[in-house]
């Protein structure tokens, strides 16, 4: 049976209790094995490498002075991928503005006779939200870097992250129903961009890897 990235992994009980016992090497086996992953997820919030690379290097140190409280009901690397998107959220909600698009210039707009003055895109079907394939993701990442920080974060958890509504709405500390609104427009802003750049059906199949 396949496991889950949310189930417990083997070895995270003897690595956990190697670094409880003050083993620096299984300290270092830790950071190694993580620290790639977890700059991505950064990334992908923060668009600084600077940034990113701040907001990991706090999530261990909390993870490191929080290791007593883990269970072990996920993973140890999903453990530490949410510390990371938690400490990425902090910073987002105290962190200056960035310059981005406008997201009312990428939505649909209406004439006076309440038709689209720019045609809607199609519905984005639940392939699509794949995204796109290898050779075009850099192309989807700069789109998606884009967007006002609000947008952005919304699409990052719930399309690329996985997270559902309720639980983004949790992070967020909003409600489901702003989320999913948020999302949709979010989604729309996105296609938009995405137009002149790709090509129908280009759209990446693996989220974790934009």
């Amino acid at each position: 049976m396949t496991t889950s990235r949310f189930s417990a992994k083997a070895g995270d009980a003897e690595l956990i209790a190697r670094i409880r016992a003050g083993d620096e090497s299984a300290s270092e086996t830790l950071v190694r094995e993580n620290i790639g992953a977890l700059l991505a997820v950064a990334r992908r919030f923060l668009r600084c490498e600077a940034e990113s690379a701040d907001a990991v290097q706090e999530a261990f140190i909390l993870a490191f002075r929080a290791l007593d409280s883990f269970e072990g009901n996920s993973a140890l690397s999903s453990w530490l991928h949410r510390i990371v998107i938690n400490r990425c959220l902090r910073r987002l909600q105290g962190g200056k503005r960035r310059r981005t698009v406008s997201l009312n210039d990428l939505l649909p707009g209406f004439d006076e006779h309440g038709r689209h003055g720019r045609p809607a895109s199609p519905r984005v079907s639940a392939a699509e939200h794949q995204l796109i394939r290898s050779e075009t993701r850099a192309q989807v990442r700069a789109c998606i870097e884009r967007l006002p920080a609000p947008y952005r974060t919304v699409l990052v958890l719930r399309d690329i992250e996985e997270f559902d509504t309720d639980q983004t709405a949790a992070r967020l500390g909003s409600t489901p129903g702003a989320v999913k609104t948020r999302l949709h427009r979010a989604r729309q802003a996105l296609r938009s961009l995405l137009e002149p750049v790709l090509r129908p059906g280009d759209w990446y199949r693996d989220r974790a890897e934009v």
